[in-house]
This record gives structure tokens, C-alpha cells and sequence, in this order.
């Protein structure tokens, strides 16, 4: 009686479930008689692989005895099939590239194989990160193919993926990965927490994770660093650090980060430690030209005359005495001449866009300047502040920096340098309270750590690191073996 009931059950919910999905564009129905049951297969057309379907399925249903979907199960040559009553669950598989098998009479009422098309970007060369020396693979947008790579240079039993889902409409697979017995619990499960506290409908790219799990969502500044080199987050696993991969993104996420982190380059570690620490320098120095020395133009050619030597004051007056604009202007104008230049260089296809960089930035800065719009000196100074910007080799940090150069500049406007003095610490309290997967994003700096500044501002030889970052806590400080913990 009860197997009646529920075989009258399965029929109805398969019904539905039939009827439910004739309504979707692409969905293929067909029969299969097999002894004396009638075989249902079922499928989206545009979500399925052709070749596998004719290859791998359709064989196996119809040449092979068996009695029920258990049986058929077991003769299948594709892993993670899946024995289903549960029809609203058969639905949202079929979206995911799964076919159904519905056998009249059998129980469980469906078998689910996944069959899915893969159509994905080949693995090529870092575009937004790339090195002279060094590995030429990037990160493509299918998040397997991008832990494989990943497992390829970590190839230990040590490496621990958690397997999580995002987005309440996309439902994006999301990986925390880590190093069992190298990397700290708490960071772990602090990632895994906020990655499931995350309440969203859609997860595109690991840009929505960085921004819904950032300690402070009010920060310009990005409190987990992204990059798009497999050798990069294979080397920093190996620091006791987490990093979350984003089904559809070709960026991973890294924390806890510090902001030392976003002006140190990967390619670094591919150059003799001294020639690494002076690019390193150059790096950091540049940022600090970036960021003020517009601001200080301004504050100068505005408030403070008097600092101005004397050699160069017949300089700035004969470069400024046709400019109808206080400097302000001339300052604001040409920034974002520079700002809509970059744009426009970066959504323009390839070879167009660098033309216009060149080609724009040569004709308005001549163009300006003749016309007595702006001065020679400040062109100067601008195009410094925009080369030192691009020196940054992460992108997101030097969107910041392009960001709060400009209101640096209307502060120096209005107050001077005591004005520009007290925004800037304003930033370092700010930067002082920031953290990172809740670690403190100063690191070594605040809180101030001499062993870590052996991989900081200058990167001393590989013997000289037998510590791994003490920012990160991981479980296992020591890098080389236990007989060597007492150098």
C-alpha cells in the first residue's frame, strides 16, 4: 500500500516537474523505452555538453540491463552523479549543466548527472600584473581551473579548501583556502564567518566578497589585497595567510593584508634582494610624490610665498603670468584632465587607448599651457603625480590615491600647509585603526614589529626570513625545519 502511494507520489511531482520546465526556452525531453519502462531523459540544451551527452549517457541507458536508477548509477563513467526525489532540487540542477534520468516505477525517483558545457578563457599572461621574470600564468574566471593551478605548486595534503556558496539569486561558489597547521584557525574561520554572513542576491566577482566582508565598509582604502598570479598566492599561503577564490573571477582575494602588502610588487622575489629593495623604495616614494606634491603646489603658490627660494621665483612668475586662474584651478583642471584621459585610455579597446593617452596628454598639456590656461611648472608637477600613481602594482590601491589627491588639494586651497599637515593625519589615524580580516592593516609599522621589517620596506635575502610575518599569527612561525628554530 505505502509502495503504491509512493509511486503514485513520484508520478505526480514528475508530472509537474515536466510540465514546469516545457515552459523554459532550451529544454529537451526525450523517451527511451528499456525492457518494459519507459526511460525519461531530460536536459537544457544550452547547459549540457553534446558530446558527452552522446558519448559518456545515452549509450549507457540503452545498451546496459538494469532494473532501477541504483543500478544505471553504478555503469555510469561520470563522477558526482546524484540519486534525487526531490523534484524542486532536480530543477535548480539542470541549471547547473545536470541531465535528469527518470525511470517509470523505480525509486529514487531521478538520477542527476553532471554533464556540464564548459566554455572557459584559457589560462594566458597576467595582463594587470605582469613580470619580466618570472611565471607567465594567470587566473581565468572558472574557479577550478583556478584552484588547480593553485594545487599544482602546492601539491601537499596540507592544502584545506572549504567549498561555500554566495548570492541568494546567483548562488556563486566561493573557496577559502589555507594551509592546515601553517595558517591561524581564527583567520580562517573569521573569512569563512563573514563570507556566510553575506546577504546579497548577486555575487559577480570577487569585488562584491571584498567589499561585503571588509572590516570597515566605509574606507577608501582596500583591506584585502587581489591578485591575479597563482605563484603569488601560493607563496602566501605558504605565509600562514587565507586566500578566497570567487566562481566567474580571474582576482583572488588575500587576507589579512597590510598596506606595506599593496606597494610591494610579486616580482620582487624574482630579482636580487638589493636591486628588489630599491625598486621598492622608489615605489613607496613615488606614492608620497603622487599624493602631495600637487597639493603642496597649491599651498604654496597660495599661502606661502615666502618658502618659495629665490632662484625659482622668477620661474613661477613668468610661468604664471598669463594664467587668469589661482592655482586651485589650474591644479584641479589638469587632474582631471588626467583623470579623463586614464578613462578613457582604459575603456577604449587596446590599441586606440593607448593612443589617446599619448596623443591626448601631449596635445592638451601643450595646448593648455599655450593658451595660458595653466602653467609649464604645473604640467610638470602633475605628470609627476600621475607616473608616481602608476607605479602602484595593485589597481584598487592606486584608485585610492588617485581619489584623496583631490581633496588634499582643496584643503592646501583653503589652509595651507597646516591645513594639508592635518588631513594627512587624519589618514594615519584612519590608516592606524584599519584592519584586515581583523588584524591590524598597519603592521610592522603600528604595531611596530623589527623582525617583520625583513620583508617590508626592503626585502632582505630568503636565508635572513627564517620567520614567517608575525601580522598574519601563523600556527607555524619557524620557515625551515625544526632543527633549525634556534638560529
Amino acid at each position: 500500500m505505502n509502495r503504491n502511494m509512493e509511486q503514485k507520489k513520484i508520478k505526480r511531482d514528475f508530472e509537474k516537474l515536466i510540465t514546469e520546465l516545457k515552459k523554459k526556452d532550451g529544454f529537451i525531453h526525450q523517451q527511451v523505452k528499456h525492457n518494459d519502462s519507459t526511460i525519461h531523459v531530460g536536459y537544457l540544451k544550452t547547459s549540457v555538453d553534446p558530446e558527452k551527452l552522446q558519448k559518456y549517457v545515452l549509450p549507457r541507458i540503452q545498451d546496459y540491463v538494469y532494473n532501477d536508477l541504483t543500478e544505471l548509477e553504478n555503469h555510469m563513467p561520470i563522477a558526482k552523479t546524484e540519486l534525487q526525489n526531490d523534484a524542486s532540487k532536480v530543477q535548480e540542477k539542470l541549471v547547473n549543466g545536470f541531465l535528469f534520468i527518470h525511470m517509470e516505477g523505480s525509486s529514487p525517483a531521478f538520477l542527476l548527472i553532471p554533464i556540464p558545457l564548459d566554455e572557459k578563457r584559457q589560462v594566458s599572461v597576467p595582463e594587470v600584473e605582469f613580470s619580466v621574470v618570472g611565471p607567465k600564468e594567470a587566473f581565468v574566471e572558472d574557479i577550478d581551473t583556478n584552484l588547480n593551478l593553485v594545487r599544482k605548486r602546492l601539491a601537499i595534503p596540507e592544502l584545506q579548501i572549504e567549498k561555500l556558496q554566495v548570492g541568494t539569486v546567483t548562488k556563486t561558489a566561493v573557496a577559502v583556502v589555507s594551509i592546515k597547521g601553517i595558517a591561524d584557525e581564527e583567520n580562517v574561520n573569521t573569512a569563512v564567518q563573514r563570507i556566510n554572513d553575506v546577504d546579497i542576491d548577486q555575487v559577480i566577482d570577487s569585488s562584491f566578497v571584498q567589499e561585503t566582508i571588509a572590516d570597515n565598509k566605509n574606507s577608501p582604502f582596500p583591506q584585502l589585497l587581489d591578485t591575479e598570479r597563482p605563484d603569488r598566492i601560493a607563496s602566501i599561503l605558504v605565509e600562514g595567510k587565507v586566500a578566497i577564490f570567487v566562481d566567474g573571477s580571474p582576482h583572488v582575494l588575500l587576507g589579512p593584508t597590510t598596506l606595506i602588502e599593496f606597494f610591494s610588487a610579486f616580482e620582487d622575489y624574482f630579482l636580487n634582494w638589493m636591486v628588489a629593495s630599491a625598486f621598492r623604495l622608489i615605489r613607496l616614494i613615488a606614492v608620497f610624490f603622487s599624493i602631495l606634491i600637487t597639493p603642496m603646489y597649491v599651498a604654496v603658490l597660495t599661502h606661502h610665498f615666502e618658502i618659495v627660494p629665490n632662484e625659482m621665483m622668477p620661474t613661477l612668475v613668468s610661468s604664471r603670468e598669463q594664467v587668469p586662474f589661482p592655482p586651485i584651478m589650474e591644479a584641479i583642471i589638469l587632474e582631471l584632465a588626467i583623470e579623463l584621459l586614464r578613462e578613457a585610455g582604459a575603456k577604449l579597446p587596446t590599441k586606440v587607448g593607448q593612443t589617446i593617452g599619448i596623443v591626448g596628454g601631449i596635445v592638451i598639456g601643450t595646448a593648455s599651457v599655450e593658451a595660458g590656461l595653466t602653467s609649464n611648472v604645473l604640467l610638470i608637477v602633475v605628470g609627476i603625480a600621475a607616473l608616481g600613481s602608476f607605479t602602484t602594482p595593485v589597481y584598487k590601491m592606486s584608485n585610492t590615491i588617485r581619489l584623496i589627491r583631490f581633496p588634499l588639494i582643496i584643503v592646501a586651497h583653503v589652509y595651507g600647509l597646516l591645513g594639508l599637515t592635518i588631513f594627512i593625519a587624519y589618514i594615519m589615524v584612519h590608516l592606524l585603526r584599519l584592519t584586515s580580516l581583523g588584524r591590524p592593516f598597519m603592521e610592522p609599522i603600528f604595531p611596530f614589529r623589527l623582525k617583520d621589517f625583513k620583508d617590508a620596506l626592503i626585502r632582505l635575502p630568503f636565508d635572513k626570513q627564517h620567520k614567517r610575518p608575525y601580522a598574519v599569527r601563523p600556527s607555524k612561525v619557524t620557515r625551515p625545519p625544526a632543527k633549525d628554530e634556534g638560529k
